[in-house]
C-alpha cells in the first residue's frame, strides 16, 4: 500500500498494556444521553459498559455510580469508577474511591498511587512513603514505589537517604536508565552537583536503554545540558546537545534550551521540587511504554504526572497524542489549548490543534489556523506539512502541489547552498515527499518522480520514500526489478509496519506471484488486522491462488470493516462476481487501493522511533490446545475470544488443514486446534 506517513507531528512511541478490560473508553460519547433502564443494578451496570465499549468514559462514569447506588460496597465497580475518573483527569473525584480500596491488593496499585500522589500535593512526604509500600508488586510497581519514595525521602529533607534509597534497588537491567536520571534529578535538585554529574553521565551514556525509553534519555539529556549550563560549563553543555541532536535531531526543547544557553540566559531544573520530580517519572514511564493498543495505561501514568504538575507542557503533549489515537479529536484540542504559552512546544500544539480541526471536519478553521500559522513563521515547514495534510483529506492535491511550491522556494530561497548531509537540509525530505504524493495523485508523474528521488537524496534509506515510490513504479507497470528491490529495503527497515509489508504483497501480486503474494500479504493483515484495503488485498491473493473460499471469506471481513465507498463496491463486486480471468500481457495493470497519504513526521521526530515495553518478555513455546466450537461462531469469533485479535484466524487456519476448503464452514461441537498462549 502506498501511504503517507502518520499525520502526527509529534511521533508517538506505540503503547503496551491495556487496564481496563474490554474495549478502550476514552473518546467523548452520548451514552449517558440515552434513554436506557437505570432502574436497577443490572440495567446501570450494562449501561455502563455499552457507554465503555462505545468510548464514552464520562457516560460510563454516570451509570457505574448508578450501579454503586444499588450496591455500595460493590469493589469491583468502586475500580472501574476510580480508574475512569482518573483517566478523564478528574483526579480529586477518584481520591474517595482510593481510600476505599486502599488495602485491596489487586488495585493498591492505583489506589495507593493516586493516595501518594495527593500526599505529595500537600507536601506530606511521610504520607506519601507510607502510601507507597505495597502488598504485590511487579517489576514496574517495585520501580515506580521505590523511585517515588526516595523523591519523598527528599522532599522531608534528607537528599543523602534519597540517593541512597536508589542506590539500593535492584532490579532488571532496564531500571538502570530511570534510577540514574532521578538520581541526577534528585542530586541536582539538592545541590550535590558532583553526585548529579556522575549520575547524568550515567544516565546519557546508557545508549543501549536509551534505544528502547528514547524519551527518557532525552529527557536527561536535557536534563544534564541544563545542569552543565547552570554549573558555568557552556561548552559541556552544548556539547551534550550535539550528543543529544546525534540521537534525534530537531526536538523542539532541545533547541530552545540550545538558544537560551546560546544567549546565556537563566536555566530551571526540570525538577526543582519533590512533585516535579515524581511527575517527571511518571511521564517518562508513560512514554516508554506507550504502543498501540495501551493508550488506558498510559493515559492513567499522564494523569498522574498532571496531577502533580497540571502545566507539564510534555505530558499535556503527550496526553493529547493519546486523545489523538483514541480518536477523540475535541479531547486533544482541549489538552493542547492548556499548553502555556511560554513553552517552546506551544507553536506544535496550535498546529496540531489545526489538524484536529480537521478531523472534526471543520476543515475552514483548520485551514485558516493554519494559514495563520505559516504567515507568523513562513520558515517552519511544519505549518506546510500540516496545512498540506488537510488539503489531501479534502483531496484537494492542487491546493496540496501549490502549497508545497511555495515551501520549496521557501527553502532554496533561505537554504540554497546546503548540502544534502547538513541537518538542516534533510530535515526538508519531508516536503519534497508530501510534494511528489500530490504531483502523483494529480497524475502529474514527470513531476512527482523527481521529488522522490530528492527525498531519498536527502533522506537516504527513508522507508516511507522508497515504499512509495517503489509501489509507484510497479502500480505504473516500470521500473519493476527497482521497485521491488526498494520495497523490499523498505520491508527490511520497517519489518513491523503493516502497509510497507502490504505493498511488498501487492508488489509480489501485480507480478503475478502469488504464493509470494499470499505470505506477504497475510503477514500484513497479521500486523494491521483492521485495515479492509489490506484484507482486501489478501482476498485477491488468495483468489490468483486458487484458494477461493477462503478469498471469500477475506473479503467479506473487508466488506464488514466499513470500508470507503469505492472499496466496499469493488468488494461488493468480488463477492457477487470473483476476480476475472487474468490477462497474461497485464499482470500488472490491476487497479491498486491506496491510502490517502497525509504529512508525514517532521525531522525532529525519529522515523519509527518505537519505544520499547518497559518490561520486554520472551515469549514462550506454547503447546496447541484442542478446542470445541459452539453455535453461532466463526473462525474471526474464535480468533478474537480465544486468542484476542480476530486477524489470528490464519493461525487456527494453519494449524488446521481441513478448514482449507472452506472456512466459513463451522459446525457447533466441532473439534479445532487452537494456538496454546491464549488471551
Amino acid at each position: 500500500m502506498r501511504q503517507g506517513s502518520s499525520r502526527w507531528l509529534l511521533g508517538l512511541a506505540a503503547a503496551t498494556a491495556m487496564v481496563f478490560s474490554g474495549q478502550p473508553v476514552f473518546a467523548a460519547g452520548t451514552a449517558a444521553d440515552t434513554k436506557v433502564d437505570v432502574t436497577s443494578f443490572s440495567g446501570a451496570y450494562l449501561a455502563a459498559r455499552v457507554a465503555e465499549v462505545d468510548n464514552d468514559l464520562d457516560g460510563a462514569i454516570t451509570f457505574y455510580k448508578k450501579a454503586l447506588a444499588f450496591d455500595p460496597e460493590n469493589q469491583a465497580l468502586q475500580q472501574s469508577v476510580m480508574l475512569a475518573l482518573i483517566s478523564q483527569g478528574r483526579f480529586d473525584e477518584s481520591l474517595p474511591y482510593a481510600e476505599k480500596l486502599k488495602t485491596v491488593a489487586e488495585v493498591e496499585r492505583f489506589s495507593r498511587l493516586a493516595l501518594a500522589v495527593d500526599a505529595f500535593r500537600k507536601k506530606d512526604y511521610k504520607a506519601a512513603e507510607s502510601w507507597l509500600k505495597l502488598a504485590l508488586e511487579s517489576d514496574l510497581d517495585g520501580l515506580v514505589s521505590k523511585v517515588l519514595t526516595a523523591w519523598a525521602q527528599f522532599g522531608a529533607g534528607d537528599a543523602n537517604r534519597a540517593l541512597a534509597t536508589l542506590d539500593e534497588m535492584s532490579g532488571p537491567q532496564w531500571y538502570g536508565l530511570f534510577v540514574s536520571y532521578n538520581k541526577g534529578l534528585i542530586a541536582d535538585a539538592a545541590g550535590l552537583n558532583d553526585e548529579a554529574d556522575a549520575a547524568y553521565q550515567a544516565a546519557t551514556g546508557d545508549l543501549a536503554s536509551g534505544g528502547s525509553s528514547p524519551e527518557t534519555w532525552l529527557r536527561a539529556a536535557e536534563a544534564y545540558a541544563g545542569f552543565l549550563a547552570r554549573t558555568g560549563k557552556k561548552d559541556a553543555a552544548l556539547a551534550m546537545l550535539d550528543k543529544a541532536d546525534e540521537f534525534v535531531s530537531g526536538r523542539v526543547p532541545l533547541v530552545a534550551l540550545r538558544e537560551k544557553i546560546e544567549k546565556g540566559q537563566p536555566i530551571e531544573p526540570l525538577a526543582a521540587t519533590p512533585a516535579d520530580g515524581a511527575s517527571e517519572l511518571l511521564f517518562v514511564l508513560a512514554t516508554a511504554m506507550n504502543r498501540a493498543g495501551g493508550e488506558s495505561f498510559v493515559k492513567l501514568y499522564l494523569r498522574y504526572a498532571l496531577a502533580l504538575r497540571p502545566d507539564s507542557d510534555v505530558a499535556l503533549i503527550q496526553l493529547a497524542s493519546v486523545a489523538e489515537q483514541q480518536d477523540d479529536a475535541e479531547g486533544a484540542i482541549e489538552l493542547y489549548r492548556r499548553i502555556p504559552d511560554s513553552s517552546p512546544l506551544k507553536r506544535l500544539s496550535e498546529l496540531q490543534l489545526g489538524l484536529n480541526l480537521a478531523d472534526l471536519d471543520r476543515k475552514d478553521e483548520a485551514i485558516s489556523q493554519l494559514r495563520a500559522l505559516i504567515d507568523e513563521n513562513p520558515d517552519d515547514m511544519r505549518g506546510y506539512l500540516a496545512l498540506g495534510g488537510v488539503y489531501s483529506s479534502k483531496q484537494d492535491y492542487a491546493s496540496s502541489a501549490e502549497l508545497y511550491d511555495r515551501a520549496v522556494a521557501r527553502i532554496e530561497k533561505q537554504q540554497p547552498s546546503l548540502l544534502p548531509q547538513d541537518p538542516r537540509a534533510s530535515s526538508n525530505w519531508n516536503i519534497y515527499y508530501q510534494r511528489g504524493i500530490a504531483y502523483e495523485r494529480l497524475k502529474r508523474w514527470p513531476e512527482a518522480e523527481p521529488n522522490f528521488r530528492k527525498a531519498m537524496e536527502l533522506y537516504p534509506n527513508q522507508p516511507q520514500v522508497m515504499n512509495y515510490l517503489g509501489y509507484s513504479w510497479i502500480d505504473m507497470n516500470i521500473n519493476l526489478e527497482e521497485g521491488l528491490d526498494l520495497i523490499q529495503k523498505a520491508v527490511d527497515l520497517r519489518p513491523s509496519d503493516g502497509y510497507i509489508v502490504d505493498s511488498l504483497g501487492w508488489a509480489h501480486y501485480r507480478l503475478g506471484q502469488y504464493e509470494d503474494a499470499v505470505r506477504e500479504l497475510e503477514r500484513a493483515v497479521s500486523l494491521k488486522p483492521d485495515d479492509p484495503v489490506l484484507n482486501d488485498h489478501l482476498g485477491d491473493a488468495y483468489w490468483r491462488a486458487g484458494r477461493r473460499l477462503e478469498a471469500t471469506f477475506q473479503w467479506s471481513h473487508a466488506r464488514d470493516m466499513k470500508p470507503e465507498p469505492d472499496v466496499l463496491a469493488i468488494v461488493e463486486k468480488k463477492l457477487a462476481e470473483g476476480l476475472p480471468p487474468v490477462e497474461t500481457k497485464a499482470l500488472a495493470e490491476e487497479p491498486a487501493k491506496t491510502a490517502d497519504p497525509a504529512p508525514a513526521e517532521p525531522a525532529e521526530t525519529p522515523v519509527d522511533q518505537r519505544t520499547e515495553a518497559v518490561q520486554p518478555a520472551e515469549p514462550a513455546a506454547a503447546t496447541p490446545v484442542s478446542y470445541k466450537v459452539m453455535p453461532g461462531q466463526s473462525l474471526w469469533s474464535i480468533a478474537s475470544d480465544e486468542l484476542g485479535s480476530g486477524s489470528r484466524y490464519i493461525e487456527i487456519l494453519n494449524l488446521n488443514p481441513q478448514l482449507r476448503g472452506d472456512p466459513g464452514r463451522l459446525m457447533p461441537g466441532q473439534e479445532l486446534t487452537l494456538p496454546g498462549a491464549s488471551r
